[in-house]
């Protein structure tokens, strides 16, 4: 199988090579020049646009920030489209509204290209370790052409249904993962004000009902005050505002997810909206008066 990846950011770096470490031949692509010359020094062959990294490939990945940079990619000048053989899979693991999935397999349709879309969960430590939460959304057969590369990058790889299926899946995902963020950060700094040893509630709570992955991942990355983005604020704020657009064309009704975008929306204004979401602690700390930290809470 020849792989073309496109998209060597925060997670499709360590993506891609865990590709290249499961022996496939990889192509890869990025504006970052940097990321291509450390993924070729692993292996992988350089491409200096999406349209050379699509030239031959059975399966074509695309990791990307939002819709606009997937349809530029895919279909803009020197895009994947003006040299993508018949019969490929494209495979868009970018988290993007179904909207705009089920449009991009219907213009590749037109070129008897298959799409999938296979957004992920689980940030940067699974990226690199590769055990990722892959939802996919496209043909069983297809799906099943592109399953051995999903492998590589992914530990539980689900197939939830037709085209948007995968994208919408993420939605969901994003909804938790991000109320459940602003959950935690509430009820850290509500032990912090109160005086308590933060870290020590967390080990007490941890492996109880209000234990999850996000509190595993998260906490200890606040006592050290370490916000270095493993998924950006500003990249949730573009997710849970195509979960609102998404509630919207539903006609589902969605506070708590407008509650922390409008958060995150303050965050970004304040200039952290690179910070890692788990950063959305000192939203609530800055109202309280404290910070959340091992061992001595300093007001």
């Amino acid at each position: 199988m020849r792989i073309g990846f496109i998209g060597l950011g925060i997670m499709g770096k360590p993506m891609a090579k865990n590709l290249l470490a499961a022996d496939f031949d990889v192509t890869v692509f990025d504006l970052n020049t940097a990321a291509i010359q450390e993924l070729a020094a692993l292996g992988a062959n350089p491409a200096t646009s999406p349209a050379e990294t699509a030239e031959g490939q059975d399966v074509i990945f695309t990791m990307l920030p939002a819709h606009p940079h997937v349809e530029a990619v895919l279909f803009g000048e020197n895009g994947v489209a003006e040299t993508v053989k018949q019969g490929a899979i494209v495979v868009d693991m970018s988290s993007i509204s179904p909207v705009y999935s089920k449009q991009f397999a219907a213009q590749l349709a037109e070129k008897g290209v298959h799409f999938i879309d296979a957004p992920v969960s689980g940030g940067e430590p699974k990226a690199i370790d590769g055990t990722l939460a892959i939802m996919a959304g496209g043909q069983p057969n297809i799906y099943e052409k592109a399953y051995p590369a999903l492998e590589a990058m992914g530990g539980q790889i689900i197939l939830v249904g037709d085209t948007g299926s995968g994208t919408t899946a993420k939605l969901a995902n994003q909804i938790m993962v991000n109320v459940n963020i602003a959950a935690m950060s509430e009820a850290l700094v509500l032990a912090a004000k109160a005086g308590i040893d933060v870290e020590k509630m967390y080990q007490a709570i941890r492996g109880g009902l209000a234990g999850s992955a996000v509190l595993d991942a998260k906490v200890p990355l606040i006592l050290e005050r370490n916000f270095v983005a493993g998924g950006r604020i500003d990249i949730n704020a573009k997710d849970l505002t195509n979960v609102l657009d998404t509630g919207s064309a539903l006609g589902v009704s969605l506070p708590l997810s407008g509650q922390v975008l409008e958060m995150y929306e303050e965050m970004k204004a304040e200039g952290k909206g690179a910070d890692d979401h788990g950063g959305l602690v000192q939203h609530y700390e800055k109202l309280a008066g404290i910070k959340v930290q091992k061992e001595v809470n300093a007001k």
